[in-house]
């Protein structure tokens, strides 16, 4: 997978990663910075899209990025069936203003 730098060593913005798209799956709804949210975006896109084809090596590679089994089986059970006929675009990302300590852009980033 390729994401954007966000200024983090390897291991910990793959960690980031992965945390963010586990916490976007569950609760359908996060708060983070926007350029977070982007790199957050596309991966939870591919993960949604694995989800749709809904075959044994989907789940595989889905659990190789979410470790939660409860997360992977809400996203092939309920989101998949939730976004079969659509098209892509799953997720929204809504601008809330700027963080009070270093102004960095924040947004709330969303399952559609």
């Amino acid at each position: 997978m390729a994401f954007p730098k966000l200024g983090l060593r390897t291991d910990h913005r793959k960690a980031l990663v992965r945390n963010m798209v586990t916490s976007l799956l569950r609760e359908e709804r996060v708060q983070t910075t926007a350029a977070r949210a982007r790199s957050v975006s596309r991966v939870t896109e591919k993960m949604i899209t694995l989800a749709k084809r809904g075959d044994l090596h989907a789940r595989r590679q889905a659990m190789q990025l979410i470790y939660d089994e409860d997360v992977v089986k809400k996203l092939f059970d309920v989101l998949a069936t939730k976004y079969a006929d659509r098209q892509g675009g799953y997720t929204r990302i809504i601008k809330v203003g700027q963080r009070r300590g270093d102004a960095a852009e924040m947004v709330i980033l969303e399952l559609v």
